[in-house]
């Protein structure tokens, strides 16, 4: 970089060394992913052919001793049948459970599920009562999903819309490549947590593993308890009054606020400092990183 040495590079913080480098006078402004609906439209925000279930009809499904496969086949008969609230006894952890569910539904697990449960929803209300495993609720698009006890790792993975709630902790990478929706976790969560997310919130009650938000484009991660690290281009950023109304509305919603409030929450926001990264040399972005 013209003017800047290396050896002057290399004793400058990561903002400085932005600034030096010319990261931080071409950002990307103006550019959102949100979408806000007008509640007065007309249109039908649901899928043509979704089956009209009522709610209160309901009924239960023993998997004790099916397979994965027959137990969704089964959700998707019952739905066709109008019935609106399933629950699901004796899951035994099985594997892919509820999942590519694109309609309303009040889906109950009695127990605990195994990897990729309830993923590629679009609508279903969902609550657990045991745990899950990996990449619980991984690409959902809108509803809520509600885990009363652990989580795996990638909880969250790829979600782009929804309320995906764990009450207790969850492992890492949590949220990875989140692209919307919210992730909420009432106890701690892993490494790597927030990596590369995109858009949307996530909030951890409790506290967060090592490289917190690495690589993050955007989005805010809120952490009530000690953060053991932040990853690349993650930074901290004010707790304004907005943001403290929304924390008290949403983990109020869900029996997770704390007795203390949500005024010692840290908010972690990206630096956007990686925004303009291809522009770079090689040598420059080992600079940066």
């Amino acid at each position: 970089m013209a003017g800047v040495s290396d050896a002057e590079l290399k004793t400058m913080s990561q903002d400085e060394r932005a600034k030096a480098l010319g990261m931080t006078t071409e950002q990307l402004t103006g550019k959102s992913l949100y979408v806000e609906f007008d509640p007065d439209a007309e249109e039908r925000f649901t899928y043509p052919w979704a089956p009209e279930v009522d709610f209160n009809k309901r009924t239960e499904i023993d998997t004790d001793d099916m397979t994965s496969t027959q137990v969704n086949s089964r959700i998707r008969s019952l739905m066709a049948e109008g019935y609106g609230t399933i629950v699901l006894k004796n899951p035994r952890g099985k594997h892919s459970l509820g999942v590519g569910i694109l309609s309303k539904l009040n889906l109950i697990i009695e127990g605990s599920t195994g990897y990729f449960g309830v993923g590629l929803l679009d609508g279903p209300n969902v609550r657990i009562t045991g745990r899950v495993g990996w990449s619980c609720g991984e690409n959902m698009m809108s509803g809520t999903v509600l885990v009363e006890k652990n989580a795996g790792s990638t909880f969250g993975a790829a979600i782009r819309g929804g309320d995906l709630v764990c009450r207790g902790s969850v492992g890492s990478r949590t949220g990875i490549d989140q692209k919307g929706g919210t992730i909420i976790v009432g106890g701690d969560t892993g490494a790597l947590s927030g990596f590369m997310m995109q858009r949307g919130r996530m909030v951890v009650c409790g506290n967060a593993g090592k490289n917190l938000g690495d690589s993050m484009y955007d989005g805010t991660i809120f952490v009530g308890g000690d953060i053991k690290s932040l990853g690349v281009d993650a930074v901290e950023a004010e707790l304004t009054e907005l943001d403290k109304k929304w924390l008290t509305r949403k983990l109020t919603q869900y029996g997770l606020m704390p007795d203390k409030g949500v005024d010692h929450f840290t908010k972690i926001v990206a630096g956007k400092q990686l925004w303009n990264y291809d522009n770079l040399e090689p040598s420059e972005k080992k600079l940066i990183l």
